[in-house]
């Protein structure tokens, strides 16, 4: 079970950054090279690069070399789902707190 454990966090730590937000959003659109992630990104591209490795690492990107260019895309579509499971418990967060402090 600690196995199991340590490779769910692997996972979730690799997602909880947030450059690494950006990056999983600019990829929910598809494939995208190295040479458009930092600048859409607004980072370093050696930062980028570096987050990019990182999230391959962890298998929740996929990489692969056209020509001289390095593309990455989502390995698994699902880490979608982890991001906009986050966002809807950010509303509710942010809803139940409004009606705490009587905001509508």
């Amino acid at each position: 079970m600690d196995e199991i454990a340590i490779a769910r966090a692997e996972i979730l730590k690799a997602v909880a950054q947030p450059t690494r937000l950006k990056i999983i959003e600019l990829l929910r659109d598809g494939e995208k090279c190295v040479c458009e992630i930092f600048p859409a990104i607004a980072e370093e591209q050696s930062n980028t690069s570096r987050h990019l490795n990182l999230m391959q690492g962890s298998g929740i990107l996929q990489r692969r070399k056209d020509g001289i260019k390095i593309m990455y895309r989502l390995k698994y579509p699902e880490v979608l789902e982890i991001v906009e499971i986050v966002s809807t418990i950010l509303k509710k967060e942010a809803c139940g707190r409004s009606d705490l402090l009587g905001v509508n």
